[in-house]
């Protein structure tokens, strides 16, 4: 009997190779995707659900979420502690709770708290001095004003930003004894009332002559003179398109208010004033000007002190 071998059998098994684990970082980023998609939406429905002054008070409400007024550094106590969650809260029930107002909330009480007198002018001398410092930089680069930089005077006085154009012996502003601009002068208002154009305040211009006489008409001496230069400014700074309600006052000073007082003759005391006036300043030209003693009305006119303070480079 024959010996029946075993047979073997053998199994191949094909084994599929899958991409590694790429783990769950895709749900991290996905659920940050998320969150953004979800902050973006609701800064949209804000937007549409609220007004100017509601959503500069949203906005001031994260800058300071103290529910007391105030500018101390110092965090607001929350319920986890100084420094922790404020107490305020804001109502998201939609565009009505936020409208509605509510005088119990002491964050809608913040909010709606006028400004105080002294930021008001502390905004206002921050305005000034930003159009002075634009003003400057114009002069300096503009190819109109650069060659009579020498004749244009920028300072800050009480009253506003004083801007004075000046006479010069071989460039006078305006032909001799008359009100007639010369045509640089033209170019340099024209320049200067599109940056005048661009703050809400008025203005204020006087004339001002040497003590020279140069008129022999009868009843017609330096002061008609000087009110007739100013009047012819204010013409040409409303060509250049300026509103003519930021005009508050238009003065002739004659040789009253001298730049140089050393010497009355000097040409730099034949100049145009421009004075882009605080609201203070706005208050008294158009309300207290007949109560203003003939010194201070004069001082208010030239725009505070008569000498340079500041001159453009």
């Amino acid at each position: 009997m024959s010996e029946t071998k075993p047979t073997v059998i053998i199994r191949r098994v094909k084994k599929v190779k899958h991409g590694g684990h790429h783990g769950g970082s895709w749900k991290v980023a996905y659920a940050d995707f998320v969150t953004a998609m979800m902050a973006f939406f609701l800064v949209l429905w804000l937007m549409a659900a609220t007004s100017k002054p509601e959503r500069a008070a949203i906005s001031e409400y994260f800058r300071n979420p103290s529910p007391l007024a105030g500018s101390s550094a110092t965090p607001a106590p929350g319920m986890a502690g100084p420094g922790g969650a404020s107490t305020s809260m804001i109502k998201l029930g939609g565009a009505t709770d936020i409208s509605r107002g509510n005088s119990s909330d002491p964050f809608q009480n913040q909010q709606q708290a006028v400004p105080t007198p002294v930021q008001e002018r502390e905004r206002e001398k921050q305005r000034l001095e930003a159009l002075r410092q634009e003003l400057q930089e114009a002069i300096s680069k503009s190819q109109a004003l650069e060659p009579f930089k020498d004749q244009l005077l920028l300072d800050i006085t009480p009253e506003g930003l004083r801007i004075q154009i000046v006479d010069q012996q071989n460039r006078p502003m305006f032909d001799l004894g008359s009100a007639r601009l010369m045509p640089y002068t033209r170019a340099i208002l024209l320049e200067l009332s599109h940056f005048i154009s661009q703050v809400p305040n008025r203005i204020s211009l006087t004339g001002h002559t040497d003590t020279t006489a140069y008129s022999t008409q009868l009843g017609y001496s330096n002061w008609e003179l000087s009110a007739d230069r100013a009047n012819a400014a204010r013409r040409t700074l409303l060509e250049g398109g300026m509103d003519e309600a930021k005009v508050a006052r238009v003065v002739g000073l004659s040789s009253s208010v001298l730049f140089d007082k050393t010497n009355p003759q000097n040409p730099i005391n034949r100049r145009i004033s421009i004075v882009v006036m605080t609201r203070d300043a706005e208050a008294a030209a158009l309300n207290e000007t007949d109560t203003l003693p003939l010194p201070a009305l004069a001082a208010a006119a030239a725009g505070g002190n008569a000498d340079p303070v500041t001159v453009a480079d």
